[in-house]
Parts: structure tokens; C-alpha cells; sequence
């Protein structure tokens, strides 16, 4: 099981995290420095031949954000797919629209929240 960013995709993982969108921009600004929850999270972390955009190894959960690209038959399968695949590693997934950054914060922190402590830390 390949949990850890794998040097293979380094340089992936690094123009990612510089060219992060607006959206991601601002949730890394609120998950950074363990501050919802105490939980550590890492920006464009790599998971088997996946990079997720968040990932906390504590509760094995990954944040993904999802911009139009995402909004398409096809795209949202792959999605399932991936995260199906995620599953099988131990890896919840958590989704959210771009938007739902901006307009719902408290939510996604919730989520997170509620995630921790169903998960018994």
C-alpha cells in the first residue's frame, strides 16, 4: 500500500501546489497549521498512482475540490471510480464544489469535524 507521496510524482505534486486555484488556495489557508480539529493536512499529496488535493494520514481522509472540469457525465464517473479506488486503500473521500469553500466554510470544517470523532480518535 503506497500511502506516502511517492518521488515519482514530486515534481507533479510541487507545480500543483504552485499553481493551486483560488479555491484551494483558501481551504489549504483554513486546514494548514492543524487548524480544524488538530488534524494535520497535507496540499497535493500522492496516494498510489493518485494525488489527492488534501490528505489527513490520521483519518485517512483526502478533501477533494471540484471545479467545473468536474461537472460532466464523464468526469463525475471517473471521480466515482477514483474514489472507489481511494476506498480500497483505507481513503475516505470528502468532495466539494469550488464554491462550497467561499459559501459554506463552516461546513466543510464540520465535516471534518464529524468525520474525527465518528472515526474515534
Amino acid at each position: 500500500m503506497k500511502l506516502h507521496n511517492s518521488k515519482y510524482f514530486k515534481p507533479i505534486r510541487k507545480h500543483l501546489r504552485n499553481h493551486s486555484t483560488a479555491a484551494e488556495a483558501t481551504l489549504w489557508k483554513m486546514l494548514k497549521k492543524s487548524q480544524v480539529g488538530g488534524y494535520k493536512f497535507r496540499r497535493q499529496h500522492s496516494i498510489d498512482k493518485f494525488i489527492v488535493d488534501f490528505f489527513c494520514y490520521e483519518l485517512m481522509l483526502a478533501i477533494e475540490l471540484d471545479g467545473e472540469p468536474h461537472a460532466d457525465f464523464n468526469s463525475i464517473a471517473r471521480d466515482e471510480n477514483r474514489d472507489k479506488k481511494l476506498a480500497e486503500f483505507g481513503v475516505t473521500v470528502l468532495r466539494y464544489e469550488n464554491r462550497w469553500v467561499y459559501e459554506y466554510p463552516d461546513v466543510i470544517k464540520e465535516d471534518i469535524l464529524d468525520f474525527g470523532a465518528n472515526k474515534g480518535r
